[in-house]
């Protein structure tokens, strides 16, 4: 089964349902994909619910979206993989958020799986398959 797991920018279109994430993605999970984010993206989105002046409605709104979709965690496997990637990235000379290189290991762990993005760094990492989603 094909997986596709949300980073932060594409799981906030989907909470906030803009048409040019959220309607692509319910149409995927008809096609039966397994749509999904993990904990590091979970974690750095709480983080800006703190941060945000309607904080407690965005919670709400995240926390029925989270309901909907599966959650994969950062575990040994993923740690594994982080510490191949990050070294790998730093010899290459091409600097990485933590976050992003968590999202890539829970990917590469979850096997078949394609990360969802609004931007391009992922890309630079070899064998991780990633599709690029930019609002129309």
């Amino acid at each position: 089964m094909k997986k596709v797991l949300l980073d932060s920018g594409i799981l906030n279109a989907y909470v906030t349902r803009r048409a040019y994430a959220f309607d692509r993605l319910v149409l995927l999970a008809k096609d039966g994909v397994r749509i999904g984010t993990c904990t590091p993206v979970i974690a750095e989105f709480y983080y800006g619910l703190e941060m945000s002046h309607t904080r407690d409605r965005n919670l709400e709104k995240l926390r029925r979206s989270l309901a909907t979709l599966r959650i994969w965690s950062f575990d040994m496997e993923a740690a594994e993989h982080y510490g191949r990637i990050a070294s790998l990235l730093r010899r290459n000379g091409r600097p990485m958020q933590s976050i992003d290189i968590m999202l890539a290991s829970v990917a590469q762990v979850v096997g078949n799986c394609t990360v969802i993005t609004t931007d391009s760094d992922l890309q630079s990492i070899s064998g991780l398959s990633v599709e690029r989603w930019t609002p129309s």
